[in-house]
């Protein structure tokens, strides 16, 4: 079966993973969807994000990544460009091993 996969890029500070997460599961209810914490990352303004021993609190890299079919992901993408920049939402096509 074809899908397409998605990934979106934040940061905590963002706090926009709740909602988002409410959005996929409720409103758009794709078939799977992941979240990954990454201990180290950089975005286009070359500012990094990194997880030190003595931190209290974090602004640490996300990654949302989640699929279904094209017709579904179509939609979602286009109204997830509404809230989140174009360029934090990267999409492939890819297939499921039935």
């Amino acid at each position: 079966m074809d899908v397409i996969m998605c990934r979106i890029y934040m940061t905590e500070s963002e706090h926009k993973l709740r909602e988002l997460l409410k959005y996929l599961k409720s409103q758009a209810q794709v078939r799977g969807v992941t979240v990954f914490r990454g201990i180290e990352g950089f975005g286009q303004s070359g500012e990094m994000h990194n997880v030190k021993f003595m931190d209290l609190s974090s602004d640490l890299p996300l990654v949302v990544e989640f699929f279904d079919i094209p017709e579904t992901m179509k939609k979602v993408i286009g109204e997830l460009q509404e809230t989140i920049e174009a360029e934090h939402i990267v999409y492939w096509s890819a297939t499921i091993n039935e």
